[in-house]
């Protein structure tokens, strides 16, 4: 028998199983707590709640890991692409090259969106947030894909996960275009994932966006970064969803709801925001850190520091090195650029952020690129929803193949009135 945790609860007692995973993490398995001890754990925000036993991502926060599937994220960054790293997500293993082709040519085969689509898109005004947007659209185009629609079947889970991978840009970009009143550019199939999607994004009728390849490298990067970051908000939210057998789509279609919040894939928004507000305002970076530092001002560092990495994030030293160069390649020179350089400074030599562990995040030098990349603020969410995508059918997925899985549906603690009689309306005070 293997080890256990004993719980005791007015008098009475029970052992927990304790479970060990593969990177040694320690778990007490309370699935029969409340059938042995009417009782419940309550763990608000989930912060110590293991919600499933997943094999996608594996994080160590206090050691600044990352890795998918066993691989770290510096490795991947530096010498994969988002297509094989996607695969890796979905699949389990790094493609072989045969693999990788068939992949990369389902993406190709499913890049256009039914051309009905367009006339779900036009329905929208010009200023709907690109999040609302996306969501819906992945929720419509689920509905032409009447053959795997409905579909659990895991053979099907390929070239499902093409399509919604490839359809996702296409349905991002044409959302850009709408919203700047600009005709809808259509995708090129002798390009690659990234290299294709900006010229979506930036190609003109009469003049073809042809990216840098250092562009599409840096951009093939933040994809690679933000596709998978174990159980977050949105991730959870998928996996909640597809617990009740929900399709593809629809999962996917509510993890951007779930990562539309600010709180969330926000966040690299609110960094830009900070931004201008120093530079509109009277301050300048070094007194803007000086209220930083002092407790009474409230004002708040946005991108630095994180929730789950208590040293550093690892995704945000590899997209420095990229932010680095595309600034260099660009040679754009824009004061909010120019501030967030000196408060990267700050934040890196003043010891109150040292000591603090106060470290730029991945939202700080995400928002930087697109930004310089002309990629507009209410765009960078749905950036990172694209990028995200290939973990969250990876998740599903996971759902979807569990023989013992069951439908999400967490307990409470109730905290309301208790039972009181009902009193006619002539008799309320």
């Amino acid at each position: 028998m293997g080890q256990t945790a004993t719980l005791a609860i007015n008098g009475k007692s029970v052992e927990l199983p304790i479970v060990v995973g593969s990177e040694k993490e320690v778990g007490v398995d309370i699935a029969q707590l409340r059938a042995k001890m009417g009782a419940i754990t309550l763990d608000d925000g989930y912060g110590n709640t293991g919600a499933c036993a997943s094999a996608v991502t594996f994080i160590d926060g206090e050691k600044g890991i990352l890795r998918y599937r066993g691989y770290p994220i510096e490795d991947l960054a530096e010498k994969s692409n988002f297509i094989e790293s996607a695969y890796l997500l979905i699949f389990g293993e790094l493609p072989t090259s045969p693999q990788l082709a068939e992949f990369k040519q389902h993406l190709t085969d499913y890049q256009f969106i039914h051309e009905d689509l367009q006339h779900a898109l036009a329905g929208f005004p010009p200023n709907a947030p690109p999040m609302a947007i996306l969501s819906a659209m992945i929720n419509a185009a689920g509905c032409f894909e009447s053959d795997l629609l409905e579909s659990h079947d895991d053979k099907n889970i390929g070239e499902m996960a093409a399509r919604i991978m490839s359809r996702v840009r296409t349905i991002a970009a044409a959302s850009f275009k709408k919203h700047l009143g600009r005709p809808i550019i259509y995708p090129r199939s002798d390009m690659s994932y990234t290299a294709n999607f900006l010229h979506m994004m930036f190609s003109k009728p009469y003049e073809n966006y042809e990216p840098d390849p250092e562009i599409v490298r840096a951009v093939d990067q933040l994809f690679i970064l933000h596709a998978d970051h174990e159980q977050n908000c949105s991730t959870s939210t998928v996996r909640m969803v597809g617990s009740a057998k929900a399709n593809l789509w629809a999962s996917v279609a509510a993890g951007v709801c779930a990562l539309w919040g600010p709180l969330h894939g926000g966040a690299n928004m609110e960094v830009i925001d900070m931004l201008k507000r120093i530079h509109e305002g009277d301050d300048t970076a070094q007194s803007f850190i000086a209220k930083v530092k002092d407790k009474n001002a409230h004002a708040k560092l946005m991108g630095f520091g994180h929730r789950v990495y208590k040293n550093f994030d690892p995704r945000a030293q590899i997209i420095k090195k990229a932010c680095d160069r595309v600034l260099g390649k660009l040679g754009i020179k824009d004061p909010l650029l120019e501030i967030a350089k000196k408060l990267e400074e700050a934040a890196l030599h003043d010891s109150y952020f040292v000591e603090r562990k106060l470290y730029p995040n991945v939202d700080f030098y995400s928002g930087i690129i697109m930004r310089a990349l002309g990629i507009p603020t209410d765009m960078f969410t749905v950036m990172f929803a694209i990028g995200r995508i290939p973990g969250w059918i990876a998740h599903w997925r996971e759902v979807n193949v569990n023989p013992h899985g069951r439908i999400n549906r967490p307990r409470q603690i109730y905290t309301g009135p208790t039972l009181r009689p009902y009193a006619p309306i002539e008799k309320r005070g």
